[in-house]
C-alpha cells in the first residue's frame, strides 16, 4: 500500500483518534482507536476511504441521540442499527 499523499511505500496500518460530525449536524463526537494509515515519509495520518464509509454508514443507521461524546471505533461499529443497511445508497 502506498501513501495517498506522497506515494511512499512504507506506510503503517495503525490507529488514531478522530472527531466526526454527526450526519444531523448537531455535534461532533470523538472516535478513539480508529484504523488509520500513517506515513513515516510525509507524516500524514489518514483514514482509508473504506474506513470513512464504514463510519458514515454506521452513523446514518444508528440512533444518534444515544451516541456518547467519545467512543471507540469498535464501540461505534457494535452500536445496534435501526436499519439493516443504507437504503439511500442507490449504487449498491
Amino acid at each position: 500500500m502506498n501513501c495517498e499523499w506522497c506515494g511512499a511505500e512504507n506506510v503503517l496500518q495503525t490507529h488514531n483518534d478522530v472527531y466526526w460530525e454527526l450526519p444531523d449536524g448537531t455535534r461532533a463526537v470523538q472516535i478513539k482507536k480508529t484504523p488509520c494509515v500513517k506515513c513515516p515519509s510525509c507524516g500524514m495520518e489518514y483514514q482509508t476511504e473504506e474506513t470513512v464509509e464504514e463510519i458514515e454508514v454506521q452513523l446514518m443507521l444508528i440512533n444518534l441521540k444515544q451516541v456518547p461524546e467519545s467512543l471507540t471505533f469498535e464501540e461505534l461499529m457494535k452500536t445496534p442499527r435501526h436499519l439493516k443497511r443504507n437504503y439511500f445508497d442507490f449504487l449498491r
